[in-house]
């Protein structure tokens, strides 16, 4: 799946966050959205989600106005993968990745063995599979955060946003988790990741979308 960006212009009320941003993310492409805190990074990305849709210019989903998607049908198209945060449920590492099966299902409906089965396969993907019965709360940074990547596996999309995944990592555990994303990416994902160390987007990105402002500072391959 592609995603196509054009003149996204957005404000808060009377403050202006992004202004005429332009950029285009391939299948197989690791895009690294890269600025310092506070750049427009994160607005950005609950743009594409449609949780802010009073934006100015075009967002292409796969040839799809992401203004008219609802969330289900965005949920099949994009799955975002947060930083990582404390749980206030004791979920397992395998509840809380069937929770990407979530939106394939009606209502009232729960997991059955079919998503339980993609929700396999995701953790064992990402070599996390012994840590299945685990309280979420009780796993290091790194294995978090490889938990919220599952999840995004088990939606079964194949664009990831990734919003400063590694903010809140030991370094070890950075490298790790973005090895695994650039592995995602050259197995066909589309994947934007937003980060303020311009190492990551040098040593992992295909390309970088740099924000200053609000507005493209420059957008282009990575060299």
């Amino acid at each position: 799946m592609s995603l196509s960006v054009r003149e996204l212009t957005f404000a808060y009320k009377k403050t202006p966050v992004l202004s005429g941003v332009t950029f285009d993310a391939a299948p197989g492409e690791f895009l690294a959205v890269l600025g310092p805190n506070g750049v427009g990074k994160t607005t950005l990305f609950r743009c594409i989600l449609g949780e802010q849709k009073r934006y100015a210019g075009t967002i292409a989903i796969d040839g799809a106005d992401a203004r008219t998607l609802s969330p289900r049908e965005t949920a099949h198209r994009v799955a975002y993968i947060p930083q990582t945060h404390a749980m206030t449920f004791r979920f397992t590492l395998r509840d809380m990745v069937l929770m990407g099966t979530s939106h394939a299902l009606s209502p009232f409906a729960s997991p059955g063995k079919a998503q339980e089965k993609i929700a396999a396969e995701a953790l064992d993907r990402l070599g996390i599979a012994a840590l299945s019965d685990r309280s979420f709360d009780t796993l290091s940074g790194g294995e978090q955060q490889l938990c919220y990547v599952a999840r995004a596996l088990a939606q079964q999309t194949r664009i990831l946003l990734m919003d400063e995944p590694t903010s809140s990592l030991d370094y070890g555990n950075q490298l790790k988790v973005l090895s695994v994303v650039k592995a995602l990416a050259q197995d066909g994902y589309t994947v934007l990741l937003s980060t303020h160390n311009p190492q990551h987007a040098l040593w992992y990105a295909d390309r970088v979308l740099a924000l200053r402002d609000g507005r493209t500072a420059a957008c282009g391959p990575t060299a």
